[in-house]
């Protein structure tokens, strides 16, 4: 609701009805539901891109699944993550409109049967199950601008509504069971794939919407050119957002052959045209792999495809490098695995599809031109490309924090800065001036007044806002490294304990807010999780260190609570073992509010670095080149003792449950530490350090602030966006003409 008031500039007049009719603008937008349609870094980082398209008057739509329960609602119930259904749309999405004219058949299981047509091969898909994917349209209003584009969603719905047949039979179970399965399909966001039919339904789920939309562009397309498919690379681009959607290369194939009767080469022609792949990961077990076996049972007619695409593709890498059958097999879509299996590598089907590759930021991009696409790189290296991510400065800037837009907007003299961030830069001439350092201040304090409440509203947990706000807010895993977080601030609990008042009474208090959930199954980060938790409670229950130091886990971290957390830190923890975070979004949102970073040399913390000044951040650990020799040295290391100390304290029950804990600590210490917590430990530490020897000085704290925001400019979609439209789509915008008065 604020965030479409906003773009649409109608805030103040909406404001004012709403209270003409006995209602206030605030209390009503707390009771909107966030949208769960992904909540992680990527759903959030689509949204940021939908925000810019429309503000750049590009003609694009973006397309997804209306999942009716969204991730899940996280609860936490002693110290234990309880997962929810997330029932957002129980009293219906006032945003969308329902297209029941716009649906599309889509096809499960079943087998491929060849034919003769006019003298050529034609295969035809009999399929043993189908649903019907129906359209839900959710307008995206740019800012100051009247071009509005379109999010479609998709929803699954039995392709008959009711077998009657079958119901009057006596036979109610089966009347009803066709369209249980059938909107299973957009029931739930991630279903858990550690069994056969989580992994099914995800493929299901991935083919589901790419099938519905690449239906739906084709007729779009066809509607305004009839018979004419050479233009359809001009009018078309695709982008892949990571591996999930890959499977529209074999379906799109699948559409121009077998439906549109084009031939193999043409059909492949136009493939390579439209889509474009950005991977957002560096991690080799995250790269999606299917089941031959799933495949062919779910999409034997793709299946058919991607064996051709493979072959016809393994026999370029044979042109190119003769029968070197390692290399081979390194780069085969295909892959065998160790107990006679094989698997499709997602991933490079969507490298050997598309005309364009793109990482997340320029580190990103570098490491996966040298380790998990290197072979590709080496065969296409015109084909990759960096695309730094970024964030839309409206909703995490502008919209989020009020007070601090009025500020800059006073300071720069106006608010052009809303469309065109790089304008920040004005602010470095005045980031000494004591008058704006003070005010900038006061803004900082009203944001951490109104998170201290909310905290206390979730959590029972009161919060001085007199304390450094530190903050980390993100997924829970194991290469994030909240573990690291929660053993340096068990250093600084037993610290604490050690010191004499005087001692204390020169500490800088500190108020330390975990935020992020943990997927189902993912056993590890969800004992982390609950150690979190044992911290908090012994830490805010022990009167000797009363507001010295508090530790908060934030229960159900969303969109909303983030736009009340992001704009009251101080200080954010970004904090990966350097070569494993692809960029990261959440620490732009942070330098974009003044926050300071304490991070390694990883994902775009880099490139912050650089915008916002290395001498404006606590950098720390070891460097990516430096990863692979520190962990084949591990078992060697000479731990740091006060590493050892804080894991003996886990270890011998100081927070309970030292059963449970013990995997945790197994897998820094004997189980060989593979994100190096012990070896980042000491410099960690010294960074936090200089982070309290700093904020005893405020004007000092406050010039690095101002310096942080004043460097965030690069770290706009909206430049992010302009390079995907130039460098990759090219595609123009289209201002959409004022009407005539």
């Amino acid at each position: 609701l604020l965030n479409t008031l906003y773009n649409l500039g109608i805030k103040d007049q909406y404001m004012e009805a709403l209270s003409e009719l006995g209602y206030d603008l605030e209390a009503i937008a707390e009771q909107e539901r966030d949208a769960a349609l992904g909540n992680g870094g990527l759903g959030r980082l689509a949204a940021c891109f939908l925000d810019s398209m429309a503000t750049l008057n590009l003609p694009a739509w973006g397309y997804g699944i209306r999942y009716s329960y969204g991730m899940f609602r996280q609860s936490i119930v002693n110290g234990f993550q309880h997962e929810q259904p997330d029932y957002w749309l129980t009293f219906g999405n006032p945003w969308e409109i329902e297209r029941l004219i716009v649906s599309y058949p889509i096809k499960f299981y079943g087998h491929v049967s060849v034919h003769q047509e006019e003298g050529r091969q034609v295969f035809r898909w009999n399929a043993g199950e189908q649903v019907t994917a129906v359209a839900y349209d959710n307008p995206i209003p740019g800012f100051r601008t009247r071009n509005c584009i379109n999010l479609r969603l998709w929803a699954a719905k039995p392709s008959r509504e009711f077998d009657l047949e079958a119901f009057n039979t006596g036979d109610y179970v089966q009347a009803i069971l066709g369209k249980q399965r059938a909107e299973t399909l957009s029931s739930v966001l991630y279903p858990d794939d550690r069994t056969y039919e989580g992994k099914e339904l995800r493929l299901k789920q991935q083919h589901f919407f790419v099938s519905a939309t690449l239906q739906d562009v084709v007729r779009r397309y066809k509607e305004a050119h009839p018979n004419n498919w050479d233009l359809l690379p001009e009018r078309v681009a695709f982008q892949l957002n990571d591996t999930h959607p890959t499977i529209a290369v074999p379906e799109l194939m699948r559409i121009l052959m077998d439906e549109n009767k084009l031939g193999w080469t043409a059909s492949w022609a136009i493939c390579c045209k439209v889509f474009a792949f950005t991977n957002h990961t560096v991690l080799p077990e995250a790269l999606e792999k299917w089941p031959v076996s799933l495949m062919e049972k779910l999409l034997p007619r793709h299946m058919q495809i991607v064996y051709d695409i493979n072959w016809r593709f393994l026999q370029t890498v044979r042109a190119k490098y003769g029968d070197d059958w390692e290399r081979i097999s390194r780069m085969s879509i295909i892959e065998d695995g160790t107990q006679g299996d094989k698997f499709v590598r997602m991933a490079y089907l969507a490298v050997a599809a598309s005309h364009t590759v793109n990482g997340v930021a320029a580190i990103h991009s570098d490491i996966i031109k040298n380790t998990i696409f290197k072979d590709f790189a080496d065969l296409f290296p015109g084909k990759f490309q960096n695309k730094t991510n970024g964030v839309t400065q409206r909703r995490w800037l502008a919209f989020c924090n009020p007070p601090l837009r009025r500020l800059i907007t006073e300071r720069l003299g106006s608010d052009e800065w809303i469309t065109d961030l790089d304008r920040l830069r004005g602010l470095r001439e005045h980031a000494d001036d004591p008058t704006l350092q003070q005010a900038w201040r006061t803004v900082k304090h009203q944001a951490k007044q109104r998170a201290a409440a909310k905290i206390h509203a979730l959590t029972g947990v009161k919060v001085s806002p007199n304390a450094l706000f530190d903050i980390q807010i993100k997924r829970i895993h194991e290469y994030k490294r909240q573990l690291l977080n929660v053993l340096g601030i068990i250093h600084r609990y037993d610290a604490i304990k050690k010191m004499s008042p005087e001692e204390r009474s020169k500490l800088v208090p500190r108020v330390c807010i975990i935020g992020g959930k943990a997927a189902p199954g993912y056993e590890m980060a969800k004992r982390i999780i609950k150690l979190m938790c044992a911290v908090g409670e012994k830490i805010n229950n022990d009167r000797d260190v009363g507001d010295l130091l508090k530790l908060v886990f934030y229960p159900d971290y969303n969109v909303s609570g983030a736009e009340i957390l992001i704009p009251a830190s101080e200080l954010s923890q970004h904090i990966s073992t350097a070569g494993t975070e692809a960029s990261g979004t959440s620490n732009m949102k942070f330098q974009m509010n003044g926050c300071l970073i304490i991070g390694t040399m990883d994902g775009a913390n880099i490139e912050i670095a650089e915008e916002g000044g290395a001498e404006n951040m606590f950098i720390f650990g070891a460097k990516t080149e430096e990863v692979a020799g520190l962990r084949a040295e591990r078992k060697t290391l000479q731990v740091d003792p006060r590493f050892t100390h804080v894991v003996d304290m886990v270890r011998s029950g100081y927070f309970g449950w030292e059963d449970y804990f013990g995997p945790i600590m197994d897998a820094i210490t004997t189980g060989g530490d593979y994100y190096l917590v012990a070896n980042d430990f000491p410099s960690y530490l010294e960074a936090q350090e200089h982070v309290d020897e700093l904020y005893r000085n405020p004007a000092k704290w406050d010039r690095m602030s101002i310096m942080m925001t004043a460097g965030s400019g690069k770290f706009s979609t909206d430049r992010t966006i302009h390079e995907y439209a130039t460098e990759i789509w090219d595609v123009k915008p289209c201002v959409v003409p004022q009407p005539d008065n």
